[in-house]
């Protein structure tokens, strides 16, 4: 009864012109960003894009006949703080949906909120993987749209031809779940477990003489070595600054970056770090016409043309233009019309490529290689030729195997091993 009363309001309020999750004036949107704290190098840039895309969609006089408005918290890169965060938004504020987070440990914090409550979050940034929620849409990068790709890369003629590793992170869910489906990944291919070296420290950690020491004695064995980085938040600044004070040459040891792009290095003197490497589905050095409006209209909207844009910006842009397109089309900003209503949605982004976003709640992204360049930028060395799906599942860990990902109606399965249903 409960569930035929609250399909008979949708529909009531349907008619009347009354999108649910609206007020009388305004559609409502929640921005989950740490604006303080060791993340906000990362995630302040994260708010603004949000910010930018309401002003537009304003302007062009907002959706479903309202105004969009953002309501912006600052959750202060404490984890349990995003959960309360989250909490607020979906139940005092009543907002349509969610556009935040970064680390995997905030998204494993609000994760149960929006599951109970019936929220929708939209996670803009690469993850290791090895979840599937109906509430959740992950914009950002799988492991097999970045991690895997640029290990790939390195062990191949054109990366140096690799032999020993250095999975170097930052001690939560997910340097350590990346990792681990990495090693997976390196043996598979036949590396040793003695030319596997993983190490992990904290988060906002400054002192790396000595894990760049033994990252430079790991080296010295005689095998050419690269470092994998899965080190997050304002610890990149100290790494890379003692990267270049131990004399450690891209050309000797060179470092491939997850969670490194445009935004952090505008922090950090890059001048000893050109041709270190990042994995991304997105660099500002792309060139497409649509990347020229994006950075135009971020420019335009920031009044600073020194800003940067940079993969996680971009996939809040695409996350946001695919809900706002799925929001037309179901004709309310109800939960689950909206969901139905995001699948298959496409849009040509500013990496050049149209992404579609797939019944496993990931988009199917281009995987690009970007070298550091003197002046903060990547200069683009390999990329794909096409869009790759994600794998919500790696292939490579056996707890993984026969896991299907896939929300389509009526057949709704985040974990499961059965077939995919069929009419």
């Amino acid at each position: 009864m409960l569930k035929k009363t609250w399909y008979a309001l949708i529909a009531i309020a349907v008619i009347a012109g009354v999108p649910i999750g609206a007020t009388a004036q305004t559609i409502k949107i929640g921005v989950l960003h740490s604006l303080s704290g060791t993340m906000a190098i990362s995630e302040t840039t994260l708010k603004d894009t949000i910010l930018m895309m309401v002003d537009d969609i304003n302007k062009k006089g907002g959706l479903l006949g309202k105004k969009v408005e953002a309501v912006v918290v600052d959750p202060a890169s404490n984890w349990p703080l995003f959960a309360e965060k989250a909490r607020d938004l979906l139940s005092k504020e009543k907002v349509a949906v969610v556009f935040g987070c970064w680390t995997s440990v905030s998204r494993k914090s609000v994760l149960p909120v929006f599951e109970e409550l019936n929220g929708l979050l939209f996670y803009p940034v690469q993850y290791e993987g090895e979840e599937s929620s109906n509430n959740v849409f992950y914009t950002g990068a799988a492991p097999n749209q970045q991690a895997i790709p640029a290990v790939e890369y390195l062990m191949g003629p054109e990366g140096g031809s690799v032999k020993r590793w250095v999975l170097e992170g930052t001690d939560y869910v997910y340097p350590r779940t990346t990792n681990k489906i990495l090693e997976a990944f390196l043996k598979v291919k036949g590396v040793a477990p003695e030319d596997i070296k993983i190490n992990y420290t904290p988060f906002g950690h400054s002192d790396w003489q000595t894990e760049v020491a033994a990252i430079k004695s790991f080296a010295s064995a005689g095998k050419k070595t690269a470092v994998v980085s899965t080190i997050n938040g304002d610890a990149n600044v100290p790494f890379y600054k003692e990267l270049a004070n131990a004399g450690i040459k891209a050309s000797d040891i060179p470092v491939v970056a997850f969670s490194v792009g445009e935004e952090e290095l505008a922090g950090i003197d890059t001048k000893n770090l050109v041709g270190h490497l990042a994995a991304w589905n997105y660099f500002q050095s792309v060139k497409s016409p649509t990347n020229e409006g994006f950075i135009k209209e971020w420019h335009d909207f920031i009044k600073n043309p020194k800003r940067v844009t940079n993969d996680p910006m971009e996939a809040h842009y695409i996350g946001f233009k695919m809900w706002a397109h799925a929001v037309e089309q179901a004709g309310t900003t109800d939960v689950d019309a909206v969901r139905q209503a995001v699948y298959g949605q496409k849009v040509k982004a500013p990496s050049g490529f149209v992404e579609v976003m797939n019944t496993n709640h990931h988009l199917s992204k281009p995987v690009m290689i970007g070298e550091i360049q003197a002046n903060g930028q990547f200069d683009i060395v390999w990329q794909t030729k096409e869009t790759i799906k994600a794998d919500a599942w790696s292939p490579y860990l056996a707890e993984d195997k026969g896991k299907v990902a896939d929300w389509s109606y009526p057949w709704v399965c985040g974990n499961c091993t059965a077939p995919k249903y069929t009419d």
